[in-house]
């Protein structure tokens, strides 16, 4: 019996790859496909994902969906999208889970502070609005997906957790659409879909005081990453470092770290948890990491020092022998 073998096609699959500024920060998509065109399409598909998550929670937008909630909810209940619902719900779960180190109403503070321009509050300035700050003045009502500040002078920022559901959302996306291996980034936050061909996607750590060096490169295979530093948004003065990651307690920067990096199923969780652990600084942070299943961390302290949670530390020893 005479062997067929099927008609050789061209090599058309490649990797792929696209970015642009969204959210404020750069948004990065590199995927495989058999088909060029349709891996294009994909990329353009989360690009446009992105911003229209950041047209419905940024609060540098006037118009936004999260900007109207701020200018309205103290005054009384504000029916929202239910996709804004579900991650402020989200947000307030982080937060009891993490005793408010994770606290979003941080902006009622949190919005005085100038980053590019240098300027911070005064200690007059945050005394007044530090009551603000308390994710129990947000009050949810599911059956009316409405929200309600429970008092004046509250506000909310999802820059914790939002970026993490935009990344979980583009990579549902594109699974949708048939990619099998991909990654999305956002800024600190990134997800790994399959794997990289065969191989591990290698997600390197940078330096937080030297912005070319690495000092980790971690192994990723379906899951997610997210970084936060105190390098992202800051200035100094008189040498101390201002810095974007506030104590909720104190409507300061939070002290003790330089980075804190969360492995995890989803960029949701890792986003949320890298704010967390760096507000609660190492043994809080590591203690909480700790005794969550499938989480692992890596820490740099105020001093440069590495940390890892037990279960990255034999997987990168694993890896190594």
């Amino acid at each position: 019996m005479a062997l067929v073998l099927p008609a050789a096609r061209p090599a058309l699959a490649e990797w792929l790859s696209g970015h642009e500024a969204i959210m404020g920060t750069e948004v990065r998509v590199e995927l495989w496909h058999e088909d060029p065109d349709a891996g294009r399409a994909g990329i353009a598909a989360v690009m446009e994902e992105m911003r229209r998550i950041d047209r419905l929670m940024s609060t540098y937008k006037p118009e936004s969906e999260l900007s109207r909630l701020n200018r309205e909810a103290a005054r009384g209940p504000v029916r929202v999208s239910r996709e804004l619902f579900d991650l402020i719900t989200r947000a307030l779960e982080f937060s009891r889970l993490t005793g408010g180190a994770f606290d979003v109403t941080y902006s009622s503070v949190g919005y005085l502070y100038d980053y590019p321009r240098g300027v911070a509050p005064s200690e007059e300035e945050i005394a007044r609005r530090l009551d603000a700050i308390d994710y129990r003045h947000v009050v949810l009502d599911a059956a009316t997906t409405t929200v309600r500040y429970a008092r004046a002078g509250v506000r909310i920022d999802l820059g914790g957790i939002a970026k993490g559901h935009a990344v979980d959302r583009s990579i549902a996306l594109l699974a949708g659409r048939g990619v099998a291996a991909a990654i999305v980034t956002a800024g600190g936050d990134s997800r790994v879909l399959g794997d990289h061909r065969g191989r591990p996607w290698m997600i390197g750590i940078r330096d937080p005081r030297r912005r070319e060096d690495v000092v980790a490169v971690l192994p990723l295979v379906n899951a997610a990453i997210s970084t936060s530093g105190d390098y992202e948004r800051y200035f100094e003065r008189d040498g101390v470092r201002y810095h974007h990651i506030l104590d909720p307690k104190t409507g300061k920067s939070a002290r003790g770290l330089r980075s804190v990096s969360i492995l995890g199923p989803d960029s949701t969780t890792t986003d949320a948890l890298s704010t967390s652990v760096f507000v609660l600084g190492a043994e809080r942070g590591m203690r909480l990491v700790e005794r969550m299943p499938g989480v692992d961390a890596l820490l740099i302290d105020d001093s440069g020092r590495l940390r890892f949670t037990e279960g990255l530390r034999k997987a990168i020893e694993g890896r190594d022998r």
